[in-house]
């Protein structure tokens, strides 16, 4: 791991990141030793950044130390963190703290071979999102509602856990966005009130835009995702998986869109 470009695996006990979640995240797929999307990764960081008031290092800085951090493995999974720095006690930012940065690598997620054709597993959880739209949409460090509704379940059949809001609208998974195909029309969760706004999620509505094939964003109730003809999920590990079942209710695997799967994949991973 690189710590502000040293080696090290260790940051200050009054980082505001470890005080107080004050900062932001990426996690980012490696393909050819080379960090993929990695263009989109670092928009979003600014732009957290921006909104939370923090200042995002350079992308020559960031890429330097991604590649250094890669070195000669071809596949992987860089993660990015920026917190607002090393700061005494109290809520209130110091403009003038330098932010820290840490850059680490890790092999690549054992996913099954088969969660792209036979889709996988999802639950409900219990855990509710909070709604709050200075934070909607931003990858921040707070991820706490995210650790609960995973320890939710410990079924290695599951992959992934289904959150809504307080009003009980879909919004997203635990570590993923979510899309429903419905009598051939494709939609997504607004994330205006919270969510994340993930980079896959937006090149698949880039990509479905391409195709013809535009994306409904809005509200969407849980009786309707349970209704859809077919439901996939995105991140930028997972790239597309398919829902095969929700607690136990079916979806039809054939009503995806593999020519937008292969199409997204494709970008994704080059």
């Amino acid at each position: 791991m690189l710590i502000n470009g040293d080696s090290g695996t260790t940051i200050s006990a009054f980082d505001r990141g470890l005080q107080y979640g004050d900062g932001l995240f990426e996690t980012i797929a490696v393909a050819d030793a080379h960090p993929c999307l990695w263009q989109r990764h670092y928009q979003r960081l600014q732009a957290g950044g921006k909104r939370l008031g923090i200042s995002i290092p350079t992308a020559a800085t960031m890429i330097k130390e991604i590649q250094q951090e890669i070195g000669f493995n071809d596949r992987g999974v860089i993660k990015v963190i920026v917190t607002r720095g090393k700061a005494s006690r109290g809520y209130q930012p110091d403009p003038e703290i330098p932010v820290t940065r840490a850059v680490h690598f890790s092999p690549w997620p054992s996913f099954p071979a088969s969660t792209n054709s036979d889709g996988v597993s999802v639950r409900l959880c219990n855990t509710r999102l909070g709604s709050n739209r200075a934070l909607a949409g931003i990858k921040h460090l707070n991820r706490l509602e995210q650790v609960l509704a995973r320890s939710e379940w410990d079924d290695p059949g599951i992959s992934e856990g289904l959150m809504l809001d307080a009003n009980n609208r879909v919004i997203e998974g635990t570590m993923s966005n979510i899309f429903m195909f419905k009598d051939g029309n494709m939609h997504t969760p607004d994330l205006t009130e919270c969510g994340v706004e993930g980079v896959m999620r937006n090149l698949v509505l880039e990509v479905a835009a391409e195709l013809g094939r535009p994306v409904n964003i809005g509200q969407i109730e849980l009786p309707e995702l349970l209704a859809a003809d077919t439901v996939f999920l995105t991140n930028s590990l997972i790239g597309i998986w398919p829902v095969r079942d929700i607690d136990g209710k079916p979806f039809n695997l054939d009503h995806i869109d593999r020519d937008l799967m292969l199409e997204v994949n494709d970008r994704a991973y080059v």
